[in-house]
């Protein structure tokens, strides 16, 4: 009765490739399963602005020095109430460290640069903003409005060095596209700031 009932799951084990195959089974599943749990594990963090809500996955799994970095912000309030103060459209709009008044923030320390060939500046992905030292970036970070090849890691020079994607919006790409149309203008020597605020009013994690 056993032998009709399972007869595949009685050939296997009566294979005597059998413990060829267990091995295999374990070991792509030891490949496989951790990689699909890392992302599911991804951290979501809501970022309501004054023109709607954008949603954004954090490549905890990819990037995880600039992931934890940004929740590290987020999670102490940081960017609330901060602006998006720097707005180009056609390439990406950048903010997390101004106010309203364009006044900057004070930060936590710099970080390592995470930056790879491996995670492009695709449009749509978060990448974090940085001075022309390589290992200079902290709060503020962009979202890149096209393909921004030109910022991709593609040596480990000063210049080519790049800049480290570490998420990407999942909702409220179309929010972040109507950010990229506001009037800009100049304040307090900085080019391209909106003539009207746009203010992160809450950052916070979803999961």
């Amino acid at each position: 009765m056993r032998s009709r009932i399972y007869p595949l799951f009685n050939a296997f084990l009566n294979n005597p490739a059998k413990p060829f195959f267990v091995a295999l089974t374990i070991f792509l599943g030891s490949l496989t399963l951790p990689s699909l749990a890392n992302a599911q594990d991804n951290p979501v963090v809501a970022i309501e602005t004054n023109k709607g809500m954008i949603k954004i996955e954090l490549w905890a799994d990819r990037a995880p020095i600039s992931a934890a970095n940004f929740l590290r912000y987020t999670d102490a309030g940081y960017y609330d109430g901060l602006i998006f103060h720097r707005v180009i459209d056609g390439f990406m709009i950048q903010g997390g460290g101004f106010d309203q008044d364009m006044v900057q923030k004070s930060t936590f320390e710099q970080i390592k640069n995470e930056a790879s060939a491996a995670l492009p500046n695709k449009r749509g992905t978060l990448a974090m903003a940085r001075t022309n030292v390589v290992d200079s970036a902290t709060s503020q970070f962009f979202i890149n409005l096209v393909d921004n090849d030109f910022l991709n890691h593609s040596d480990e020079t000063p210049r080519g060095f790049g800049y480290a994607v570490f998420g990407a919006v999942i909702e409220g790409m179309d929010i972040v596209d109507s950010i990229a149309k506001v009037a800009t203008g100049n304040a307090r020597g900085h080019q391209n700031v909106p003539v009207e605020p746009v203010i992160m009013l809450s950052v916070k994690r979803e999961q």
